[in-house]
């Protein structure tokens, strides 16, 4: 058996023990809780977007905005690509969105029209019927919205490239 020396002390391995565990526990960890923005690059321009992962903020989505930055929007993400149609409740601003495939490429584009907020008399399966949608044409994953005018201005149209880290988003969508 070879003998101890300084840099086999005991309380050395202890320290190189403990300081390769936490390596490895430190790297293999991925992040736990999601982030409240994601960078999305579309047409060149680097958007900051609020993230909608779950159904209750897909379902608020961008209601209620009144204005977005020329660099702020809003990331939708599903579970799964599936075909999809968004609509503008509760809207009081238009909104350009872009449907995404889960590899990052455009299935739509649309500017989609703020419509008459709902009506005091009006129930809400009413209001919902008269609602126009807007398709994404092929499944799509992931949605971006921003601020009217954006993506046509950027050349952002069927078939573009829009990046983002989706392996994050499809990590967190529910």
């Amino acid at each position: 058996m070879p003998a101890l020396t300084a840099q086999h002390t005991p309380a050395r391995l202890g320290f190189l023990s403990t300081t390769i565990a936490l390596g490895l526990a430190l790297g293999g960890c991925e992040q736990s809780t999601p982030p409240e923005t994601i960078n999305v690059v579309a047409g060149g321009r680097t958007f900051t977007c609020r993230l909608a992962l779950d159904e209750p903020a897909r379902d608020q989505g961008l209601g209620g905005v009144t204005t977005l930055g020329p660099n702020e929007g809003m990331m939708f993400a599903f579970p799964d690509a599936e075909l999809h149609n968004f609509w503008m409740r509760r809207c009081i601003m238009d909104i350009d969105i872009a449907f995404i495939s889960p590899l990052g490429i455009v299935t739509a584009v649309h500017t989609m029209k703020a419509a008459e907020l709902q009506r005091p008399d009006e129930t809400e399966a009413a209001y919902f019927a008269r609602l126009k949608r807007y398709p994404s044409f092929a499944p799509a994953q992931f949605a971006l919205e921003v601020a009217p005018g954006a993506l046509d201005s950027l050349g952002v149209k069927r078939g573009s490239r829009i990046e983002f880290d989706q392996d994050l988003l499809k990590r967190f969508a529910r």
